[in-house]
């Protein structure tokens, strides 16, 4: 099998060299540095199968031209498949398939690092102290014990982040279409609205559909207390952005962590420090000293890494031999 890495970076292939190796598995990979869009994808001309990220175009237009190319094989590098028309997929005869768990817990450490970095002004403290300033102004935090998370989203992520609410000494209520039987006796599921309002902490782990889009918007906003602390490392479309800036400006929140974000396809793992973001609202977010913005860097960790290669080379092998394809979209 021949497989054309789309978005590929030193780490990718850091990680997926050793993956196929060690699978066996006999296939010719090339990667290369171009994300997958209109003008990218008859660059798979001679190739079975693409490799490609979150971040990829994965539009009508660009699967009928990768179709056309000869292309079989959607080899997604990532859990979420939001980003694909799978209807388009299925009807150009593409297969799809993801890494549907690479490592929760990367997810739900990070969220709580966020929520810790807000809480505590840690983002604050480092550059004060940078600058040889060590006084605590601006530096008053909060206790995170005693107080109320609310999740929302309880897949493998979302228990994770309970999880780890719980061992901070938080009372933790949930919200999820479908509650999951693993969290009795850890957590209380409650109707969307009442983990809003309740909660001091509200952390986002659903995925993104038509239902959830703009699940956090003016009405949802307005139901949560104003001292409270929104992270998102799900999926950026979850929150309506302006809304959400509305908020800032009329001092809503004690803090806000995001590491992902409204049409971040732009900018997203590429340094655009000599640029101009097209994306206008990163800026205004980042002017209010109570939110964070990071990479999307959530899931960026050794375990992550090395699971998204050994499953994806996995779901490659499957696909060539004919075998049963347990992580078709």
């Amino acid at each position: 099998m021949k497989i054309l890495f789309y978005g590929a970076k030193d780490y990718d292939r850091l990680y997926f060299d050793p993956a196929i190796r060690e699978a066996g598995f006999d296939c010719r990979v090339k990667y290369l540095q171009a994300n997958l869009d209109r003008t990218t994808a008859s660059l798979a001309s001679g190739y079975e199968a693409v490799c490609l990220f979150v971040n990829a175009d994965c539009s009508r237009p660009v699967l009928e031209v990768l179709a056309r190319h000869g292309v079989r094989l959607l080899l997604l590098r990532c859990a979420g498949f939001n980003h694909v028309d799978l209807e388009a997929a299925r009807s150009l005869g593409l297969t799809v398939l993801r890494v549907p768990g690479y490592s929760p817990e990367a997810v739900a450490e990070f969220a709580m690092a966020l929520a810790l970095t807000c809480v505590r002004r840690l983002h604050k403290a480092y550059i004060k102290v940078r600058n040889n300033n060590f006084s605590l102004d601006g530096l008053l935090g909060r206790n995170l014990s005693g107080s109320t998370a609310g999740i929302i989203g309880t897949g493998k992520i979302g228990v994770a982040m309970a999880r780890i609410c719980r061992g901070f000494g938080m009372d933790v209520i949930a919200y999820d279409s479908y509650p999951n039987p693993t969290l009795d006796g850890l957590v209380t599921y409650c109707p969307l609205e009442e983990v809003l309002r309740r909660s001091d902490l509200i952390s986002l782990h659903c995925p993104l559909t038509p239902q959830t889009h703009h699940m956090i918007n003016r009405e949802t906003i307005a139901l949560m207390k104003d001292t409270a602390i929104l992270i998102n490392t799900s999926r950026g479309p979850l929150i309506h952005t302006e809304a959400l800036l509305e908020a800032l400006r009329q001092h809503k929140f004690s803090a806000v962590g995001l590491d992902v974000y409204e049409n971040e396809e732009c900018q997203v793992f590429e340094d655009c420090s000599d640029e101009v973001l097209e994306n206008e609202q990163v800026p205004q977010l980042l002017a209010f000293p109570n939110v964070i913005v990071t990479s999307h860097q959530a899931f960026f960790t050794h375990t992550a890494l090395e699971t998204i290669a050994r499953i994806t080379i996995e779901n490659a092998r499957a696909f060539a031999l004919g075998h049963k394809l347990k992580n078709q979209v």
